[in-house]
């Protein structure tokens, strides 16, 4: 069995990539803004709190308004799963995600 290995070029992938970066963008704030919030009061934000903090993100960053809310339970879950104060930054650097 022979296997071809070539490279399939989208016409969207620079909107793609913009979109990732947007979502990512999103998410480190949201670390952030956990992690500082803790460490000032103590006590971890929701989801419906982190809501409040990321409105209007949408419209600067080209990303609906669902999809914010989405990542922020995301986070949220995550951070529970994880039993993590912080979790890891997100990157769109494909030479960062191989130092990990």
């Amino acid at each position: 069995m022979k296997t071809l290995k070539f490279r399939i070029y989208d016409k969207h992938k620079n909107q793609l990539e913009n979109l990732a970066s947007s979502v990512n963008f999103v998410w480190n704030y949201v670390n952030e803004l956990g992690l500082k919030y803790l460490q000032r009061h103590q006590k971890f934000l929701s989801a419906y709190d982190l809501n409040e903090y990321t409105t209007g993100a949408n419209t600067e960053l080209g990303l609906h308004s669902q999809t914010v809310q989405a990542i922020n339970e995301t986070h949220v879950k995550s951070r529970k799963q994880f039993k993590k104060v912080k979790l890891n930054w997100r990157t769109n650097n494909p030479k960062a995600k191989e130092n990990r």
